[in-house]
């Protein structure tokens, strides 16, 4: 840790749906325009697996159920809060039968899109690693 480094603590999901044998991801839009995975701030006395449920409800309005055994953990600086650097945890949760919302105070679009176009869209290396970690767990893992 350097000296004077400041972190935030985030925690969100990797979120996922099936069509058939398809598996299809849940990709935020944010209002500056950057694709990624629905996260934000854990809360004093909230778990990672709770602020993960909390704010994928929020930011999606979709309801789901984490999967045992995937977690990745992230961490970049914030450019424009120097010395501030995110440290994220994501969990992979899964839906069924829901239609997205985004909130609008936030996420500009959701988009349910199979594994190309969703790795296509997401712009940031990390995100694409978790993205690829979470496709592998999920084939190995939850047939």
């Amino acid at each position: 840790m350097k000296r004077g480094t400041v972190y935030e603590y985030s925690a969100g999901a990797v979120v996922f749906t099936r069509k058939g044998n398809e598996v299809l991801y849940a990709i935020i839009r944010s209002k500056t325009g950057t694709y990624g995975f629905a996260k934000g701030h854990i809360e004093s006395g909230e778990s990672e697996e709770e602020a993960a449920l909390r704010e994928v409800r929020e930011e999606t309005g979709l309801s789901i159920r984490l999967i045992d055994g995937f977690v990745r953990r992230d961490e970049y600086p914030l450019p424009t809060k120097k010395p501030t650097r995110k440290r994220v945890v994501y969990f992979l949760g899964e839906f069924s039968d829901q239609t997205p919302t985004p909130q609008p105070e936030e996420i500009s679009s959701v988009h349910i899109l199979g594994y190309a176009e969703a790795y296509k869209r997401l712009q940031f290396e990390n995100l694409r690693s978790i993205l690829r970690a979470a496709n592998s767990f999920i084939e190995e893992n939850c047939k």
